[in-house]
């Protein structure tokens, strides 16, 4: 975005519960307004994470998955409905989003994370969400945010545990890869 970030009325009025807060107030707002996040998923994790993102205000939220929604992924993917099954999980995403708030520009990207494309990819925005579901992925999206120089949010689940964790080390934090230097053999990597 380029000049001053600015808050129209309605806006003011969306976000009144956030103004109010001193840990956020109009600063903080305008930050979320003028920030770009790039989320990898748009299913289990990945779809809370983006129509939360959408209704605190991101101003752009760029959104990578390649998949389809299925009927199976209705009960846990909840920026996707009924009707659209069989739509690419980015589209249904975006409209979802749209529904909760007009003023977040959508960018689609209908594309598996891969080597090739992460370094472009991140470079567009100045955050990384993770809501991937595997571990090569995982690794990809932290080895490319590493390089990149972005910060990454990283959620994971397994049944009813869940995590989430902000790898910074730019500023004196430590990456996944640091903590976890290989990723699991597959054979003990549970469904």
């Amino acid at each position: 975005m380029t000049g001053e970030i600015t808050l129209g009325s309605e806006e003011i009025s969306r976000y009144t519960r956030h103004l109010t807060l001193p840990e956020v107030g109009m600063e903080g707002q305008k930050n979320f307004k003028g920030g770009k996040v790039l989320l990898i998923g748009a299913g289990g994790l990945g779809s809370p994470m983006a129509l939360y993102l959408a209704a605190a205000g991101v101003g752009v939220l760029g959104i990578v998955d390649d998949d389809e929604v299925d009927r199976s992924n209705l009960q846990r993917q909840i920026a996707h409905a009924e009707s659209d099954v069989g739509k690419p999980k980015v589209d249904s995403a975006r409209e979802a989003i749209r529904g909760i708030n007009p003023h977040v520009e959508v960018e689609a990207h209908p594309v598996r994370l891969t080597r090739e494309n992460a370094t472009k990819l991140f470079a567009q925005y100045d955050i990384i969400a993770d809501g991937s579901d595997n571990f090569q992925t995982r690794y990809l999206i932290n080895d490319a945010a590493y390089f990149a120089g972005k910060s990454l949010v990283s959620a994971s689940i397994f049944r009813f545990q869940g995590q989430l964790t902000v790898f910074d080390p730019h500023n004196g934090g430590p990456c996944y890869r640091c903590l976890y230097a290989e990723p699991p053999p597959p054979a003990l990597v549970p469904s």
